[in-house]
Protein backbone atom coordinates (compact mmCIF):
# COMPACT_ATOMS: atom_id res chain seq x y z
CA UNK A 1 0.00 0.00 0.00
CA UNK A 2 1.44 3.45 -0.91
CA UNK A 3 2.44 5.92 1.55
CA UNK A 4 1.33 9.37 0.31
CA UNK A 5 -2.10 9.84 -0.87
CA UNK A 6 -1.13 10.37 -4.51
CA UNK A 7 -0.17 6.75 -4.55
CA UNK A 8 -2.99 5.71 -2.74
CA UNK A 9 -5.34 7.19 -5.07
CA UNK A 10 -3.09 6.05 -8.02
CA UNK A 11 -3.40 2.48 -6.70
CA UNK A 12 -7.35 2.61 -6.49
CA UNK A 13 -7.93 5.16 -9.51
CA UNK A 14 -10.50 2.40 -10.80
CA UNK A 15 -12.40 2.06 -7.90
CA UNK A 16 -12.75 5.60 -7.53
CA UNK A 17 -13.20 5.84 -11.27
CA UNK A 18 -15.84 3.26 -10.77
CA UNK A 19 -17.58 5.00 -7.85
CA UNK A 20 -17.74 8.18 -9.18
CA UNK A 21 -19.33 7.09 -12.56
CA UNK A 22 -21.93 5.45 -10.60
CA UNK A 23 -22.48 8.05 -8.49
CA UNK A 24 -22.79 10.66 -11.63
CA UNK A 25 -25.45 8.66 -13.36
CA UNK A 26 -27.33 7.69 -10.83
CA UNK A 27 -27.85 11.36 -9.94
CA UNK A 28 -28.84 11.64 -13.22
CA UNK A 29 -31.52 9.20 -12.81
CA UNK A 30 -33.20 10.05 -9.57
CA UNK A 31 -33.28 14.13 -10.50
CA UNK A 32 -35.33 13.07 -13.39
CA UNK A 33 -32.51 13.79 -16.31
CA UNK A 34 -33.10 12.47 -19.65
CA UNK A 35 -29.22 11.49 -20.50
CA UNK A 36 -28.87 9.43 -17.09
CA UNK A 37 -28.64 6.12 -19.99
CA UNK A 38 -26.04 7.51 -22.42
CA UNK A 39 -23.96 8.63 -18.94
CA UNK A 40 -24.13 5.57 -17.89
CA UNK A 41 -22.51 3.55 -20.80
CA UNK A 42 -20.02 6.75 -21.37
CA UNK A 43 -18.31 5.75 -18.04
CA UNK A 44 -18.47 2.45 -17.48
CA UNK A 45 -17.15 1.83 -21.43
CA UNK A 46 -15.34 4.63 -21.90
CA UNK A 47 -14.28 5.98 -19.01
CA UNK A 48 -13.36 3.10 -16.91
CA UNK A 49 -11.23 1.63 -19.29
CA UNK A 50 -9.02 4.12 -20.20
CA UNK A 51 -8.60 4.67 -16.16
CA UNK A 52 -7.66 1.56 -15.69
CA UNK A 53 -5.19 0.81 -18.64
CA UNK A 54 -3.82 4.66 -17.78
CA UNK A 55 -3.18 3.31 -13.96
CA UNK A 56 -4.49 -0.10 -13.72
CA UNK A 57 -1.22 -2.31 -12.65
CA UNK A 58 -2.23 -5.26 -15.50
CA UNK A 59 -2.45 -7.85 -13.28
CA UNK A 60 -4.71 -10.56 -14.72
CA UNK A 61 -4.69 -9.03 -18.07
CA UNK A 62 -1.85 -12.04 -19.51
CA UNK A 63 -4.15 -14.53 -17.98
CA UNK A 64 -7.43 -12.96 -19.52
CA UNK A 65 -5.83 -12.99 -22.86
CA UNK A 66 -4.52 -16.58 -22.93
CA UNK A 67 -7.86 -18.06 -21.21
CA UNK A 68 -9.82 -15.77 -24.30
CA UNK A 69 -7.72 -17.06 -26.97
CA UNK A 70 -6.88 -20.41 -25.51
CA UNK A 71 -10.48 -21.73 -24.95
CA UNK A 72 -11.67 -23.55 -28.32
CA UNK A 73 -15.07 -21.22 -28.28
CA UNK A 74 -14.35 -19.91 -31.89
CA UNK A 75 -14.04 -22.19 -34.98
CA UNK A 76 -12.16 -19.52 -37.12
CA UNK A 77 -11.86 -22.00 -40.11
CA UNK A 78 -15.70 -21.34 -41.16
CA UNK A 79 -16.50 -18.24 -38.70
CA UNK A 80 -19.19 -20.26 -36.38
CA UNK A 81 -19.50 -20.62 -32.50
CA UNK A 82 -18.09 -24.17 -31.94
CA UNK A 83 -20.67 -26.34 -29.68
CA UNK A 84 -19.53 -27.84 -26.62
CA UNK A 85 -20.91 -30.87 -28.62
CA UNK A 86 -18.58 -33.37 -30.33
CA UNK A 87 -18.64 -33.09 -34.15
CA UNK A 88 -20.77 -35.62 -36.29
CA UNK A 89 -17.64 -36.91 -37.60
CA UNK A 90 -16.06 -38.11 -34.22
CA UNK A 91 -13.49 -35.41 -34.25
CA UNK A 92 -12.88 -33.83 -31.12
CA UNK A 93 -13.61 -30.05 -30.54
CA UNK A 94 -10.27 -29.75 -28.31
CA UNK A 95 -8.14 -31.50 -30.87
CA UNK A 96 -4.91 -32.31 -29.34
CA UNK A 97 -5.35 -30.28 -26.41
CA UNK A 98 -3.49 -32.12 -23.51
CA UNK A 99 -0.24 -32.20 -26.03
CA UNK A 100 -0.74 -28.27 -27.08
CA UNK A 101 -0.97 -27.96 -23.11
CA UNK A 102 2.18 -29.88 -22.24
CA UNK A 103 3.72 -27.83 -25.03
CA UNK A 104 3.27 -24.59 -24.20
CA UNK A 105 3.92 -25.14 -20.25
CA UNK A 106 7.35 -26.51 -21.28
CA UNK A 107 7.69 -23.64 -23.53
CA UNK A 108 7.21 -21.62 -20.79
CA UNK A 109 4.10 -19.65 -22.03
CA UNK A 110 2.13 -20.85 -18.78
CA UNK A 111 2.59 -20.35 -15.41
CA UNK A 112 1.91 -23.63 -12.91
CA UNK A 113 -1.37 -21.83 -12.05
CA UNK A 114 -2.67 -21.38 -15.37
CA UNK A 115 -1.18 -24.90 -16.83
CA UNK A 116 -3.58 -26.98 -13.62
CA UNK A 117 -6.44 -24.52 -14.35
CA UNK A 118 -6.40 -25.20 -18.10
CA UNK A 119 -5.72 -29.32 -17.02
CA UNK A 120 -8.63 -29.25 -14.56
CA UNK A 121 -10.87 -27.75 -17.34
CA UNK A 122 -9.88 -30.05 -20.00
CA UNK A 123 -10.20 -33.02 -17.46
CA UNK A 124 -13.80 -31.93 -17.13
CA UNK A 125 -14.41 -32.81 -20.43
CA UNK A 126 -12.46 -35.63 -21.14
CA UNK A 127 -9.92 -37.99 -19.17
CA UNK A 128 -7.04 -38.02 -20.11
CA UNK A 129 -7.21 -41.88 -21.82
CA UNK A 130 -9.78 -40.26 -23.81
CA UNK A 131 -7.23 -37.52 -25.03
CA UNK A 132 -4.00 -40.20 -25.42
CA UNK A 133 -6.56 -42.18 -27.34
CA UNK A 134 -7.30 -39.80 -29.37
CA UNK A 135 -3.89 -38.99 -30.53
CA UNK A 136 -2.83 -42.59 -30.50
CA UNK A 137 -5.46 -42.47 -33.49
CA UNK A 138 -4.78 -39.56 -35.33
CA UNK A 139 -1.15 -40.28 -35.27
CA UNK A 140 -2.20 -43.65 -36.79
CA UNK A 141 -4.28 -41.93 -39.13
CA UNK A 142 -1.17 -39.87 -40.59
CA UNK A 143 0.90 -43.10 -40.96
CA UNK A 144 -1.59 -44.68 -43.42
CA UNK A 145 -1.73 -42.03 -45.73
Amino acid sequence: MGDTPSERFRENATEIASILVTGFWLLALFTGQSWWLPAMLFGYVVVIPIVEMLFGDGEGDEEWWDDMWDDDWWDWSNGNERSSEPAETGEPNNRDALETLKNRYARGELTDEQFERKLERLMENDTVEDVEERLRRKERDVERN
